[in-house]
């Protein structure tokens, strides 16, 4: 195979074509080819590797030779044929007219060049398995002209012979020419209407997909917010939702991953790291809005990207536009790697004619990197109604230092959601943006700010007093609950468990064991647990569903219910039924009160006599009363105050209690009757006795 192509050789600048390769949407290096039969796409994509002994025999053989635009590809020229050598493979691409096969020429030790052998498919046969001896292409076209004539005269007319051709090209196309060949989906655009059903329930649901995005591109800073803007379409001013972060960015590579339909799982090792699905984007616009536009930035690249029902209206398949800057020295420009000069042009004429943001207002946005250098910006528009007016509403706030009189974004209808055992309709969190975004990351590192004001991030376990920390096991893996009493949600008539998975607010105010039917009892009890070991299969499974607001009906949900209810029921009996705690009695601080630093992000515990409402919304390390520096260690919750023992006691009346635990019971029977007199011991739960 090797010996028919060896006299090859480069071909003359007379006739030669210039193809890209490319491997998983990524460009590898541009070459020359001279054969057009070939060279009829732009692009070869590889759709995979093969063994070079399974490469077809009898095949047609050329050279190509690389082209390089930069050094990148001169490196990436290198690298492929060097895989392919070492491997002792062929790389497998598909043309409108055949498949080729690539190998590296074993006669060249520095990759001048690259051996191709390629298929041909023609008439429904594969050309090197026809009877024609010729491999000319006139012989080829008279073979086809034949075809033509023969139906013209059979046809009075020659539009029979022109729908005859086209029919044996189609058939041509559809024919396999080694197995069978690969079926590829298409999106109707009725499609992107059915992503934002994801998220139907909540719609703050959709904003958490893009927050989680920000965090794993390690963004320090988040900031949504909704303004009204001009619209030339409708004369008027509408609402848009703008989200923005500073995180690194995506090339172009990733934005296509961004907005294609799913992708695979991520292989980051980072235990923080969120997205899983490939779908929180196009699931979480969707539902916010019509019509959305992407600009994102890294430091070598610039992209824009527009998703949008109103651009697809009456096509048959989704269309959205990109387009692609690459750094040139101070400027960007249109990268001519990844799409032609004429395509940049016609997405941009598409992207100002149904959007808001004109030439001018794109350049102003794009602005916004030159101060934060890399990052992401998200513009939606044609918000989700509910009745005549919007689904969100939204409040500026005051300016000024005050906490009070903040902007927020609230869901207009301010109904909370239903969970097991609720008997309060105020639970902020349901239909306030702020109040979510406070408690969304069990440690929260990265600054939100809603409607321009800076969300006071507040991380449940440090904010809790007659704190409790218990470890356990679920199905062998190593789970820590940390239960305290929450005054806000005493107040507010709310208690629950907050469920955790990679850092991330899945589940809020989960009631278990007693909290479902014990009323007032339980209300201000808050817990703080990180399932991530639990719900994570060391295979790669995940137990969390795509909307990453609930968790799928499993085994170890189920065992994890069964550990929670017990923790749960023990610290009641053990901490508040020996505690008179009274609504608008006594306000309970937490055990420490915390700070957090707005230049480190790090934790520092305040002074028990320091009063927390005299701190300003952005604070330093160096402020009173730390006085310190950034430099200095972040400390650490410390371990429970009250110590439970592993085991209940009183409600399996089948266990027989060892010795120990009786001589507990006669201590804690002397104690209280030494305490009778102090004070009067409150009402307890009624429990449920044993069947004789």
């Amino acid at each position: 195979m090797e010996e028919s192509c060896r006299k090859l050789q480069k071909p003359h600048k007379v006739g030669f074509q210039y193809v890209m390769l490319k491997a998983d949407r990524k460009s590898i290096c541009r070459v020359e080819c001279s054969e057009p039969s070939i060279a009829d796409l732009r692009n070869w994509d590889i759709i995979k590797y093969i063994k070079e002994e399974d490469v077809p025999s009898g095949l047609h053989c050329t050279n190509i030779y690389p082209a390089y635009q930069d050094p990148r590809q001169n490196n990436e020229w290198q690298k492929f044929l060097n895989f392919l050598q070492q491997s002792t493979k062929a790389a497998s691409a598909c043309t409108e007219s055949g498949q080729v096969y690539i190998l590296p020429s074993r006669l060249d030790e520095e990759y001048s060049h690259a051996v191709v052998h390629y298929l041909m498919h023609e008439h429904g046969v594969n050309r090197s398995q026809s009877h024609v001896k010729s491999d000319s292409k006139n012989a080829n076209d008279g073979i086809q002209l034949e075809h033509v004539k023969r139906d013209a005269k059979d046809s009075r007319t020659g539009e029979l012979a022109n729908c005859k051709s086209e029919r044996i090209r189609s058939e041509c196309s559809a024919t396999s020419f080694n197995g069978p060949r690969k079926n590829y989906a298409c999106a109707h655009p009725s499609y992107l209407k059915t992503l934002g059903q994801s998220h139907s329930d909540w719609i703050f649901d959709a904003i958490a997909e893009f927050v989680d995005n920000s965090r794993d591109a390690k963004a320090t800073m988040f900031d949504i917010s909704i303004d009204m803007i001009y619209f030339s379409i409708v004369d008027k001013e509408i609402p848009m939702l703008a989200i923005v972060d500073d995180g690194h960015g995506m090339s172009h590579e990733e934005i296509m991953k961004m907005v294609s339909f799913g992708r695979k799982q991520p292989d980051s090792s980072d235990p923080n790291y969120i997205g899983r699905y490939g779908v929180g984007f196009k699931t979480g616009t969707m539902r916010l809005g019509r019509d959305a536009l992407v600009l994102t930035q890294t430091t070598n690249s610039r992209s824009i990207a527009f998703l949008s029902q109103s651009l697809n209206e009456g096509k048959d398949n989704i269309e959205i536009p990109i387009v692609t800057y690459s750094r040139k020295g101070q400027y960007m420009e249109v990268d001519t790697n990844v799409q032609t000069g004429t395509s940049s042009k016609n997405n941009l004429k598409a992207i100002r004619e149904f959007s808001p943001l004109d030439k001018f207002l794109i350049g102003e946005k794009a602005g916004l990197f030159n101060r934060q250098g890399t990052g992401t910006q998200i513009y939606i528009w044609n918000l989700d109604e509910w009745g005549s007016t919007y689904s969100l509403e939204w409040v500026n706030g005051i300016n000024g230092g005050s906490s009070f009189d903040q902007g927020d974004i609230y869901i207009r209808s301010r109904r909370p959601r239903s969970c097991l055992g609720q008997m309060t309709k105020q639970v902020p969190l349901d239909y306030s943006l702020r109040s979510y975004l406070e408690v969304i990351f069990l440690d929260p590192r990265m600054k939100i700010k809603v409607q321009s004001s800076l969300v006071k991030s507040r991380p449940l376990a440090k904010f809790l007093h007659k704190t409790s920390i218990e470890n356990g096991f679920v199905l062998g893996k190593p789970v820590e609950l940390i239960l305290g009493h929450s005054q806000l949600d005493l107040e507010q008539g709310n208690c629950g468990i907050f469920l955790y998975w990679h850092g991330r607010l899945i589940e809020a105010y989960k009631r278990v064991g007693c909290m479902i039917h014990n009323g007032e009892k339980s209300h201000g009890i808050v817990g703080v647990i990180d399932v991530t070991n639990v719900m994570d299969d060391c295979n790669g499974k995940v137990w969390v569903h795509n909307n990453k607001q609930s968790f799928v009906d499993c085994e170890p949900y189920a065992f994890l219910e069964d550990w929670l209810s017990k923790k749960v029921d023990e610290y009641l009996d053990n901490t508040i039924d020996k505690v008179n705690v009274k609504k608008g009695g006594v306000r309970y601080k937490s055990d420490r009160e915390w700070v957090q630093c707005n230049k480190c992000g790090k934790w520092r515990t305040l002074p028990v006599d320091f009063d927390s409402k005299t701190l300003p919304l952005e604070w330093f390390c160096y402020m009173k009363p730390v006085n310190g520096k950034c430099e200095m260690p972040e400390q650490k919750l410390e371990s429970g105050v009250i110590t439970i023992s592993s085991k209940r006691t009183g409600y399996n009346c089948k266990e027989k209690s060892t010795e120990s635990e009786k001589s507990t019971k006669s201590e804690e029977k002397s104690t209280e009757s030494k305490h009778e007199d102090d004070f009067l011991q409150p009402l307890k739960r009624l429990r449920r006795g044993c069947k004789t």
